[in-house]
Parts: C-alpha cells; sequence; structure tokens
C-alpha cells in the first residue's frame, strides 16, 4: 500500500525533530523504525530528511509510505463486502451475521479478511490486515480497518484509549426494566471453558456498558448499547446479569425461536479520522433478521 500523508509544521512545531514531530502526530516507534527503512521515505520541501533533522515553520513535510509485504495467511476470496466508507487511510465495512473478521480453523476461507484480501488483489494492491474493532462472527454492523500502518497504529490506539465509540443493537424477550442504567460487573473466564465469559466479582476485569429500550415490539424490547470498555462478549454477558439475555445467543441463552444467532447489530461508530483529524460517524440499519422478530 502506498500513502503520501502531507503536513505543514505550524509555530508551535517549529524546532521539532522529524521524529519528535511525528510522535506528536500520533506515530509509534515501531512506525517510524520501519518508515526509516522505506525509500526516501521523508521529504522537507521535497528534500530527503533523516528523522533526527529539525523541522521549520511553514516546512511541508511528506511522509511516504511503501508497503509490500502481504498477510500470507489470508487467502484471497471473492466474497460480498459491503463498504460503507472507504478513503486512503481506512475502511469502514457493515459485516454480515455469519461472517467471521479473520480466518481461523474451521473458517479458513469465509472470513471477512478473505473478501477484503481479494478486493486489494483486484486492484493489484498489497495486503495486510489491520482490523481495529473486532466482532464476534454472529455479530452483525460496522468494523473498520487500517489501510497502513500508521492508521492502523493510530486506530488500535485510540481503541485501548476508548476513544472509539460504538453503539449497538440487542433483542431479548420482554419488558427491559428499569428502561435505562449502567451495567458495572468485571468480566472474567469461566472456569473450564477458554470461549465462555461470565461475572467475576473478585478476579475480573472492569467492564461497564450503559444501556436504554428504543422500542418494545411483539413481546421483545429493542435495546441500545454504549462501552465503556470492550471485554469479550461484554453485551451478552452483561444483558444476561440484568436478567434480559440476548435472544439466539447459542453460548448464554439458546433461545432460537425467533432468530439463529445472537440479536446483537454494531449500529453506530464515531471516532477522529486518524490522519485528518476529521470528526467521523457512520451507521448501519438493523439487519433484516433482527428487523422480522420486531415486525412479525
Amino acid at each position: 500500500m502506498n500513502r503520501t500523508i502531507d503536513y505543514i509544521i505550524d509555530k508551535e512545531s517549529g524546532g521539532l525533530r522529524v521524529e519528535q514531530y511525528l510522535r506528536r502526530r500520533g506515530y509509534s516507534a515501531q512506525n517510524l523504525t520501519e518508515i526509516k527503512r522505506m525509500p526516501e521515505s521523508v521529504l522537507v520541501n521535497g528534500i530527503h530528511y533523516y528523522m533526527r533533522q529539525t523541522l521549520a515553520f511553514g516546512d511541508h513535510l511528506s511522509v511516504r509510505i511503501c508497503e509490500t509485504k502481504c498477510s500470507e495467511k489470508i487467502p484471497p476470496v471473492n466474497l460480498p463486502l459491503d463498504i460503507v466508507y472507504e478513503d486512503e487511510d481506512l475502511i469502514v465495512i457493515n459485516k454480515p451475521a455469519g461472517m467471521p473478521i479473520h480466518p481461523s480453523l474451521n473458517n479458513y476461507m469465509n472470513s471477512m479478511a478473505n473478501a477484503l484480501a481479494w478486493y486489494y488483489k483486484e486492484q493489484n494492491k498489497p495486503f495486510i490486515f489491520r482490523c481495529c474493532n473486532r466482532l464476534d462472527r454472529d455479530t452483525s454492523g460496522l468494523t473498520v480497518t487500517a489501510k497502513h500502518l500508521v492508521s492502523g497504529n493510530i486506530l488500535s490506539d485510540m481503541v485501548r484509549r476508548h476513544q472509539i465509540h460504538r453503539e449497538y443493537l440487542a433483542l431479548v424477550r420482554g419488558q427491559v426494566t428499569p428502561p435505562f442504567g449502567r451495567i458495572d460487573a468485571p468480566l472474567g473466564r469461566k472456569s473450564g471453558t477458554i470461549i465462555e465469559r461470565t461475572v467475576d466479582f473478585e478476579h475480573g476485569e472492569t467492564a461497564v456498558t450503559h444501556y436504554k429500550v428504543i422500542s418494545e415490539k411483539n413481546g421483545h424490547s429493542l435495546v441500545s448499547l454504549r462501552l465503556e470498555t470492550g471485554r469479550t462478549h461484554q453485551i451478552r454477558i452483561h444483558m444476561k446479569h440484568l436478567g434480559y439475555p440476548l435472544i439466539g445467543d447459542y453460548l448464554y441463552n439458546p433461545d432460537m425461536e425467533y432468530i439463529q444467532r445472537q440479536a446483537l447489530h454494531s449500529h453506530r461508530l464515531a471516532f477522529t479520522h486518524p490522519v485528518t483529524g476529521k470528526a467521523m460517524e457512520f451507521t448501519a440499519m438493523l439487519p433484516d433478521d433482527m428487523l422480522a422478530v420486531l415486525v412479525q
């Protein structure tokens, strides 16, 4: 992937070394190490600069990223891909339920990563998979993938700092009481399984979810959920802990009468663009299988 990122040096940044300026823009030390290995990767006013050289107010700094390697263990497969937004730095995808994010032993050729590898191959571009907010296989909705090492690092750091705001929609049976609130219940591994998690007030990691009922139809509640933390299966376990488990959840509530997968959808993503600094916000409509539960 080739990408040139341009900066105009402001007064506050004049006198900084190139590496200092880029670190302040969110580049990691590993990013800088990799960029230094690329040919003429740093230009200032069209002249090749080293990372230790000093910038002046008004300088035009260009960082030229040239990645030639590919994710070798992700074979390209021609699969449908619902791209909500794309630019030179990232792709936002509306992932369908049933599609894993990345290949695994039993899902080697049917993942979102396989579909993206094909998408890049068709454009004759190298592909390195950098998904920044992973979703469970049977959770539908929005996820963001970085196109190069810099946007990948900055987006991943934003995830760690809880700067990517995520809103989910879920379906549960009954009338949720109270209709809104905050669930603060630490989560840990459930003994005897490597997959399941459970509320563990003694040894679990902090987990906080905010919820609000959006509508009630046909004996079910549509609930909006906002994550403060991003633990594995957090929404699924927290709603069960509240007394309203998600329908269709084979692990925590195998209520398959109306839907055959956990009724959970990544509805909204909001974050600051990792390169431009622009505010970004995306939404994805409720998928048909969840909508059908409400309109029967």
